[in-house]
């Protein structure tokens, strides 16, 4: 461990590892957690063939390439419907809930995330569950020849072959038609117009709040990013938004227009009538496109979550009937309880509370810095913090500065991470020397947040991860592994 004072001189991928359920502080033993089960050598050769190709980062601006992969597949995306998502912030956890409130309608589901936490075949959800390993490794070894039959049409015509998403977009298209799906709920890789999974022909696009991020792919404007997200809208299709700025609106108002789709936003067409906290998480009303739901009881935390919620119902409302049909209020319940989003305001140990968050932006900080204090009160809040290096670090520390009374320093997996002592300089210049401790290891780190939080004056003092999904992801393999181990 060191301070700031001391001036000690990769594609985010994630370890493999478990998810650990969604409960209330104090209610997550790590050794009672229920693993993905550990990827054997299969899954990890498919992992390395996927990770050898392009990363997901440096995404190619073109459908032709995944277009092409699964026309020579037959075009297995076109046998069943699809839920379509895009966004800066709550892309997943919208998703999830999306895909929990349809599977209660008896529907068979798919479900595509990114990225993932622990597990790569979180990407890719069959009824609930990530897929199996035996079927993900089938799959792979099934479309591998058209893969490389494309790769080679690609370099032909000297076109780089197909990216890490793009190969992974074909697999979890593949994989939905093969198990077979009723529908599936896709979520956007980056961006939405040029990104592979457009390739699918949507019945309901839905867009949660548009912020700046990835600047250097989508734009240096909310407009700009609005207008790439908003190509994913598919002629003669239901649109659903959550609350956004009035650029953001602009586009998405202009692109439903011209596609003469309809458009219900949040705050107008439905919106979330009241939250009230509850043990495991919330107590959310809400004034749906159709019908009104009262105390839906939501199992995560935070008033995002209350609105991401909204916006799923008002998603599977315009799917189911169109927006004109209430929801059986019986079924909605079943769904969102069932609902998880992991690594999202998720106690994962106790003595002291560890809390993790996949917020890495300003946007997912404020909302973190909302809901922290409601969903665990606490005098004195120790944050575990590492960012990468493309993200608006000091945004992200502004954010929760009021939050965290210690920031511990540390820097997520891989090579894009910024440097521990890089990102100290930042947080230093934003609350000062004397709340700040650097340490580069992950695994120290997260220990010496412990050791503060056990000797500060607070009984209910806890330990905040956040800045990075990966790094969530890897604390949470780090609590698993010392539950495994007692």
């Amino acid at each position: 461990m060191s301070d700031y004072s001391n001036d000690d001189e990769h594609d985010e991928t994630t370890p493999d590892g478990i998810e650990i359920p969604v409960g209330p502080a104090g209610d997550t033993d790590p050794a009672e957690a229920l693993p993905y089960g550990r990827d054997d050598d299969e899954v990890g050769r498919v992992e390395a063939a996927l990770y050898a190709r392009i990363g997901e980062q440096a995404p190619e601006h073109r459908l032709s390439a995944t277009r092409r992969a699964v026309e020579l597949l037959g075009d297995p995306h076109l046998s069943y419907p699809v839920i379509h998502l895009t966004g800066t912030n709550g892309k997943t956890s919208t998703a999830r809930m999306t895909e929990s409130i349809v599977r209660a309608h008896g529907l068979r589901t798919g479900l595509m995330t990114s990225p993932h936490l622990v597990s790569i075949r979180e990407r890719i959800v069959i009824d609930g569950a990530p897929i199996a390993p035996e079927k993900f490794v089938e799959n792979w070894d099934d479309i591998a020849p058209v893969l490389e039959l494309t790769d080679k049409e690609l370099t032909d015509k000297g076109e780089l072959p197909l990216t890490f998403f793009e190969a992974l977009t074909v697999l979890a298209l593949a994989s939905f038609a093969e198990a077979p799906v009723d529908v599936a709920v896709i979520e956007v890789g980056m961006g939405g117009e040029w990104d592979s999974t457009n390739v699918v022909q949507s019945q309901v696009q839905v867009f949660t709040p548009i912020a700046i991020d990835h600047a250097k792919q989508l734009g240096n404007t909310v407009a700009e990013i609005a207008r790439t997200k908003s190509g994913i809208i598919k002629p003669s299709s239901a649109v659903v938004s959550s609350a956004q700025t009035p650029e953001a609106l602009a586009e998405l108002q202009r692109a439903a227009e011209l596609t003469e789709s309809t458009l219900a936003v949040e705050g107008d067409a439905f919106r979330v009538v009241d939250v009230t906290p509850a043990v495991g998480g919330q107590l959310v009303t809400v004034q749906g496109i159709a019908g009104r739901y009262d105390d839906l009881f939501l199992p995560l935390f935070g008033r995002h979550q209350a609105d991401n919620a909204a916006v799923a119902i008002a998603a599977v409302e315009s799917f189911l009937g169109r927006g004109s049909q209430p929801l059986d209020e019986d079924v909605l319940s079943e769904g969102l309880a069932n609902a998880t989003s992991p690594g999202r305001l998720q106690p994962i140990a106790q003595d002291p509370t560890v809390v993790v968050d996949a917020a890495h932006n300003p946007h997912g900080a404020r909302a973190l810095a909302a809901a922290l204090p409601v969903a665990f009160p606490s005098e004195h809040v120790v944050g575990v913090v590492g960012i990468l290096g493309d993200k608006d670090a000091r945004g992200f520390v502004r954010a929760l500065k009021d939050t965290v009374a210690t920031f511990v320093v540390t820097q997520p997996p891989g090579d894009r991470a910024l440097d521990a002592d890089a990102f100290a300089r930042i947080v230093v210049d934003e609350v000062g020397e004397d709340r700040v401790v650097v340490e580069p290891s992950l695994a120290a780190a997260l220990q010496e947040a412990r050791d503060l939080a056990e000797d500060a004056d607070a009984e209910d003092a806890l330990v905040l991860v956040a800045g990075s999904i990966v790094m969530v992801g890897k604390v949470m393999d780090l609590v698993h592994s010392e539950g495994e181990t007692k």
